[in-house]
């Protein structure tokens, strides 16, 4: 366990380069065509992890501002940090790492998926359940045996989730097998999509970033877009005037500088796709219908952060979750937590509403308060996890996952009922 953390602890902007350095050997690459591959890989997530943690500087003013409105709350927001580290401490937690590697691989030589999940840092999103059925039920195998089966959903989905996110992204040779998101996230917002397909009127409302800047020119450019909604940010929590120039100019930024680091990373992507797709032809034949056999990298849903509408739409929901925790009934906890996550909850709804800035904000704002909401209700859920993996808490505490992790809401509804 002690090596497994360790591995895990150097963080994916070193180890990412290590993985698809030696996916790329396997696939026999040349070395040096490999080692440039997962550099680049490496330089892009590191990117996308600096700018990240820019977005969050940036608005941490604002966040400040809202902050004091958060006394009285009985219940702490950790954060999913904490969640995700303390469910690496249940006594399944090797052996579960390791058998979702082997299960994924033997479901691709078996065609079962093409799907390869190279995206270890995220199997919290299938720990954090297995550890709370760990929890309410006590049982070692009943634990184990739900990260297991959520493994194997996860690639089945996002095999599934495959074409629609690399024909809207533009990722080659990738797709999305972040747990919690892509199946919460995109099937709740391609419902509502649904529905709003057959509202007369509505249907035929489409707000999206590149025709905003068709029609606008200049001022509908993203870095353009960035600097007003800083601003407005800024002037809502009442900033200085150079905070509210500075927050403005932050935005601006995120949105520049989020789709560089994307392509940066697609450069090693892209690299890493050629020679997954000659690998598959040469070693592992064809699908049933006589097609060539493509193998679908599973990657962290931040490599979607590089659109715009995502980011946009994420700033505007950082001072409607606070709204929530005064609005929704029964709230107990100031979602502190929650506002560093809001930013990997818009990319699959973005997706489902294929960048409509429209839908994407209104189903975005609905899924938010469901989180929020969820994440009250089943506090007493997430505090039982966390005694069960010997971590001491002081009364109750919560996290998002336990709003937006589907398998999270069901277990806790299933405990309840029976």
């Amino acid at each position: 366990m002690e090596i497994i953390k360790g591995i895990l602890d150097v963080g994916a902007v070193v180890m990412l380069p290590i993985v698809m350095l030696i996916l790329c050997l396997i696939f026999r690459m040349p070395f040096g065509k490999s080692l440039k591959a997962g550099l680049m890989i490496g330089i892009g997530f590191s990117g996308l992890s600096i700018v990240i943690n820019f977005l969050m500087a940036t608005v941490d003013p604002a966040i400040k501002y809202y902050r004091h409105m958060g006394s009285g709350f009985t219940t702490v927001d950790v954060g999913w940090a904490a969640v995700g580290a303390a469910s690496f401490g249940v006594p399944f937690a090797a052996p579960a790492i390791l058998l979702v590697v082997l299960i994924n691989v033997v479901m691709i030589v078996l065609k079962w998926t093409n799907v390869l999940n190279v995206d270890i840092w995220n199997f919290i999103h299938y720990l954090i359940p297995g550890t709370l059925a760990y929890a309410l039920t006590g049982n070692f195998w009943v634990g184990l045996g739900t990260v297991l089966v959520l493994s194997i959903i996860d690639v089945i989905v996002a095999q599934r989730v495959a074409p629609k996110w690399q024909e809207y992204y533009g990722l080659t040779g990738t797709t999305c097998s972040t747990l919690s998101f892509i199946t919460s996230a995109w099937p709740i917002a391609m419902g509502f999509n649904w529905i709003f397909d057959r509202i007369p009127g509505v249907k035929k409302i489409d707000v999206s970033m590149e025709k905003v800047g068709e029609k606008l020119g200049f001022f509908g450019d993203t870095a353009f877009i960035g600097l007003i909604v800083g601003v407005f940010l800024g002037l809502m929590t009442r900033q200085s005037w150079q905070g509210v120039l500075v927050m403005g100019m932050g935005i601006a930024a995120v949105l520049v500088l989020l789709p560089r680091m994307v392509s940066v990373m697609m450069e090693g992507l892209s690299t890493v796709g050629e020679g997954a797709k000659t690998f598959m032809k040469r070693h592992l034949g064809k699908n049933k219908d006589g097609s060539e056999r493509e193998l679908n990298i599973g990657m962290d849903v931040a490599l979607a952060l590089g659109d715009p509408a995502a980011i946009t739409t994420t700033v505007l929901m950082i001072p409607l979750s606070i709204a929530f925790a005064f609005i929704i009934p029964g709230m107990n906890y100031f979602p502190v937590g929650m506002l560093t996550v809001i930013v990997y909850m818009i990319p699959m709804i973005c997706l489902a509403s294929k960048g409509n800035m429209f839908r994407t904000i209104i189903i975005s704002a609905i899924f938010l308060f469901f989180v929020e909401w969820g994440t009250s209700v089943f506090a007493p859920e997430a505090t039982a996890m966390m005694h069960a993996t010997g971590i001491k808490v002081n009364g109750e505490v919560t996290d998002a996952f336990f709003g937006y992790n589907l398998p999270n809401v069901i277990i806790s509804v299933l405990h309840r009922i029976f």
